[in-house]
């Protein structure tokens, strides 16, 4: 984890040494997202064969808490953007299993209490073309390259078990910008795909107020669901968040 943190840090300054080589700062957009997170479901078997299904948040209960996201983009023409996310996740659970639960090999007894760890690190580079590009109305498709840093654990007196997978996961991206008129507008931005094993999804719909011609206000909700069914690790999850974000223009 601490390795990845270390890996988006870079990239991120070295585009701002690019930046200071390029000398055009207007191509530049920072977002700084923010707010509660809650969880849906969230269920997991490991192994998938011979495991338990256990649901963090159902079983055990998790708690809503803050969050925050980070998103640095390059306009390189007037329909082409590059972008790096950082978008760090860590959820705690806490509760009494009312099932025996097998989980990495560790056997859990029923009745214990136990604490468990959901954590879903993101990373991603998404290129995004420009399709439509009208005065009210802008369409962006693109793709994302996306580096998950995920973790699974129970822990209990004398008992702990976790799951960690470092992994690639390509995902199409779309984003539709809509203006009612020159201060307040809505968006709509998702990152998704699906397979055999599992799916991903990660959307969010905000209404956007403008301040300035350089800096804007959103909120709105964003949901984050999909997971993997293989024969290591059985888990799916939906995390619902309520945003707000500021996007400044430099």
């Amino acid at each position: 984890m601490k390795k990845s943190i270390v890996w988006i840090l870079s990239i991120f300054t070295l585009t701002f040494a690019a930046r200071g080589a390029d000398g055009d700062p207007s191509r530049w957009t920072a977002e700084l997202e923010g707010g509660a997170v809650f969880s849906g479901y969230n269920d997991a078997r490991i192994p998938n064969v011979g495991g338990t299904l256990v649901s963090l948040s159902r079983d055990l209960d998790i708690a809503p808490k803050a969050y925050y996201r980070l998103r640095l983009s390059y306009a390189i023409s007037r329909r082409h953007e590059l972008s790096l996310l950082y978008a760090p996740l860590t959820l705690k659970a806490k509760g009494t299993l009312p099932v025996a639960v097998h989980f990495t090999g560790v056997l859990f007894p029923s009745g214990v209490g136990v604490d468990g760890i959901y954590t879903f690190n993101s990373y991603r580079l998404t290129y995004r073309y420009r399709l439509v590009d009208r005065a009210r109305l802008r369409l962006d498709i693109g793709f994302t390259a996306k580096i998950r840093d995920a973790e699974i654990a129970l822990a209990a007196p004398g008992l702990n078990a976790s799951k960690t997978n470092v992994g690639f996961v390509p995902l199409l991206h779309l984003r539709l910008g809509w203006d009612w008129n020159e201060k307040l507008g809505l968006l709509l931005e998702a990152d998704g795909a699906a397979a055999k094993q599992g799916r991903a999804e990660d959307v969010l719909l905000a209404l956007t107020w403008r301040l300035s011609p350089r800096a804007q206000l959103r909120f709105g909700y964003r949901f984050v669901e999909g997971g993997a069914d293989v024969d290591e690790v059985y888990n799916f999850a939906w995390i619902h968040y309520v945003a707000a974000g500021l996007v400044f223009n430099f």
